[in-house]
């Protein structure tokens, strides 16, 4: 809490940089840097000036965000379950790391973006391209964590656990999966990130619908308010990811805060 409070104290400069934005561009009359009221007046019209009875959404909000949401989150989900299970399983099997290390930093090494015309000949233009690329994208940071995780729990941990004879499955869900988890949850968090991002990626190469598409389709028709709008919608979406993702972060391992604050 004090933390929060002491970042709260640096909040007012928000709407002082607001102003200050506002009156440059105005002074300034750039036609690729419009004002912020603009900006919010063209992301109100296009996206939330819709009836009460549908959330205030618009058609272009139901054509474009949800569809983008859908796919950030599903890809988001299937990195983290295969990079959880197979950085789990590396980090506890020395074998299969040895095996498996060279070609997990070969794949990490080679940008996403790069693999867009792979992914396009695989899957077509549509949500399976979209998601597949989400998923390499995203998938490397949850590996790296949740194998680095598997490979430093306690040994006292384990050896209590086969001092009472637990099971395999026993041993994965009350001793690694708890042990591992400070780790896992540090990549999962630097996902969600680049899933917003590789979703954006995803969808100015190969899309029909989405926020990067509409970004797109405004820039080619100079609707700078438009395109700044979905700017300022991403950032928007990243910030509100990012605040949830840590309460349930806070919540799922409040233990190990308090033991870091016992510690100390």
């Amino acid at each position: 809490m004090s933390g929060f409070l002491a970042r709260a104290r640096w909040y007012w400069l928000l709407p002082v940089a607001a102003v200050l934005w506002e009156v440059a561009t105005r002074r300034a009359e750039a036609v690729y840097f419009p004002p912020p009221t603009a900006i919010v007046a063209r992301l109100h019209e296009l996206w939330f000036s819709g009836p009460p009875a549908g959330l205030f959404l618009t058609q272009e909000a139901v054509h474009d965000l949800l569809p983008s949401l859908g796919r950030l989150f599903a890809g988001w989900a299937l990195a983290a379950t295969v990079g959880v299970a197979l950085g789990l399983a590396m980090g506890r099997s020395r074998t299969l790391a040895a095996l498996a290390e060279p070609l997990l930093h070969f794949g990490r090494s080679v940008p996403p973006s790069a693999l867009l015309p792979v992914f396009l000949l695989l899957f077509k233009i549509g949500t399976p391209m979209q998601v597949a690329a989400i998923v390499y994208g995203v998938v490397w940071p949850v590996l790296i964590n949740a194998m680095d995780g598997g490979r430093t729990v306690d040994r006292r941990y384990l050896e209590t656990g086969q001092v009472f004879r637990l099971g395999a499955g026993t041993r994965l869900v009350r001793i690694i999966l708890p042990a591992a988890a400070p780790k896992i949850f540090a990549g999962l968090r630097l996902s969600v990130s680049l899933a917003l991002i590789m979703m954006v990626i995803s969808e100015l190469y190969g899309s029909t619908e989405g926020i990067g598409h509409r970004m797109l389709e405004a820039q080619s028709q100079f609707d700078i308010p438009a395109m700044w709008a979905g700017i300022v919608l991403l950032g928007v979406l990243g910030v509100l990811l990012n605040v949830a993702f840590l309460a349930v972060e806070r919540r799922v391992l409040s233990w190990h805060v308090s033991a870091r604050g016992d510690a100390a």
